[in-house]
């Protein structure tokens, strides 16, 4: 983990960018920061080469949560190799005082859809009372764990590597109330389903900030939900709660930076409705911007956000797209009904995206590639009225410099100088080669 002067001066020019003021002093690694451990669970590695962060710290016999009443911040993607969801696990075995559940956005069982949650409720499988998180911070979410009566809250859901993804926001939102509650944190890592080799795309103008981008990360931010953990409390939460909380993090074993979702031996369990596949979150983080716009971004069918498309659009998409020569993808027409959301009921034409190599894709630039062509191919194309592109990406750069006319080259290379920023300060943070 670098800790040159250099990186720490790329660091101090994004803080002083955005406004954050937490800082580490120059050389400092990050393990030596305040209020921070990193856990290595004990264990022997069985036939799988990546172990998850709960399984180590299963192995360990819950070592770090010993004499705590625990609260687990989960949702269907909290399972165990075998699919057993870590609650159930948790909650059957004497070695650990399990008391609460907290259930993020589509809720802990993952009943509802986007935009939505399950409230509060007791478990019918465990008995264990549930609370909602979704939409919730500060301290009104600080409340829900002094409620609670936990002494530790736990973290374990699946991220799929894209700024907008919520779920990073519910770790950094309950990582701030945590230290307005008094309480322990501690975060069980998973894979970054699309690798963790870069980051790509703009970071966040902070006078944008909303729960689809709280701080100033990248688009595609290239880190575990640990890694990303361990950022937040050095560099954000000093100046959004006061202090660091007290965070422990499990590390995986096995996991190696360059590794795609299929290389992990482990189960995919859609993190939300419309992320079925880890082909879907490999796109995600470009093709979701379509969120922003009067297109469909797929939802309602059977590919979301592999699939785009609109009333009156024809072939000259996919072959206008095609012309750019996007890295690593290729685009074919395509024609299709949602069953719900945007066009619901109508048949729409567009492209699909189909990825034939995924080490040399950016999602990034491809999102951006088909927002400039179908805007020059379809007189219909508009941005959603509440400007929710702007959310998306951190600011009004994109939609402005497609409004002008630019090109895709031009609206990438407006974001750089910021991501090199965002760059020397997450490699601060990385734990996996």
């Amino acid at each position: 983990m670098p800790t040159s002067d250099a990186s720490h001066l790329s660091r101090r020019s994004l803080l002083a960018a955005t406004g954050a003021v937490g800082t580490v002093a120059a050389g400092a690694a990050p393990a030596a920061a305040t209020g921070r451990r990193t856990e290595e669970a004990a264990g022997t590695p069985g036939r799988r080469r990546v172990r998850t962060g709960f399984e180590r710290l299963a192995a360990s016999g819950y070592r770090p949560l010993d004499g705590q009443r625990v609260g687990v911040v989960t949702n269907p993607t909290g399972v165990t190799p075998d699919v057993r969801h870590i609650v159930d696990v948790m909650h059957a075995d004497d070695r650990v005082n399990i008391t609460a559940v907290f259930g993020p956005e589509h809720g802990f069982r993952g009943t509802s859809q986007a935009g939505g949650s399950e409230g509060r409720y007791d478990d019918p499988a465990t008995g264990l009372p549930v609370f909602d998180t979704y939409l919730k911070s500060g301290k009104e979410l600080a409340d829900i764990f002094t409620k609670s009566r936990v002494d530790t809250v736990v973290f374990d859901i699946q991220d799929v590597g894209a700024r907008f993804y919520t779920y990073i926001w519910t770790l950094y939102d309950c990582m701030v109330a945590a230290v307005l509650a008094g309480k322990r944190f501690v975060v069980l890592d998973r894979p970054n389903p699309i690798t963790g080799r870069n980051a790509f795309g703009p970071v966040l103008d902070k006078a944008y900030a909303s729960f689809v981008g709280r701080e100033p990360i990248a688009q595609a931010h290239g880190m575990t939900v640990a890694e990303l953990a361990l950022l937040f409390n050095d560099v954000f939460l000093p100046e959004a709660a006061g202090r660091a909380v007290e965070l422990q993090t499990v590390m995986m074993s096995g996991w190696r930076r360059g590794d795609f979702y299929d290389r992990t031996g482990l189960p995919w369990v859609p993190p939300s409705p419309n992320m079925p596949t880890p082909e879907t979150a490999l796109v995600y983080a470009g093709t979701c911007l379509f969120e922003g716009t009067n297109l469909s971004e797929g939802r309602g069918t059977t590919r979301p956000f592999e699939l785009l498309g609109a009333e009156g659009i024809d072939r000259r998409w996919a072959q206008a797209v095609n012309a750019l020569d996007l890295p690593g993808v290729s685009f074919r027409e395509a024609y299709f009904a949602p069953v719900f959301s945007k066009f619901q009921g109508k048949t729409v034409g567009g492209v699909q995206l189909h990825v034939h190599d995924r080490e040399a894709y950016d999602p990034v630039r491809t999102g951006i590639g088909l927002l400039v062509t179908a805007k020059r191919v379809w007189s219909g194309f508009a941005w959603r009225p509440d400007r929710w592109i702007d959310k998306l990406t951190g600011s009004a750069t994109v939609r402005t410099m497609i409004d002008a006319g630019a090109g895709t080259d031009e609206v990438v290379e407006a974001w750089q100088d910021r991501l090199a920023d965002f760059r020397a300060v997450r490699r601060m943070f990385l734990h996996y080669r």
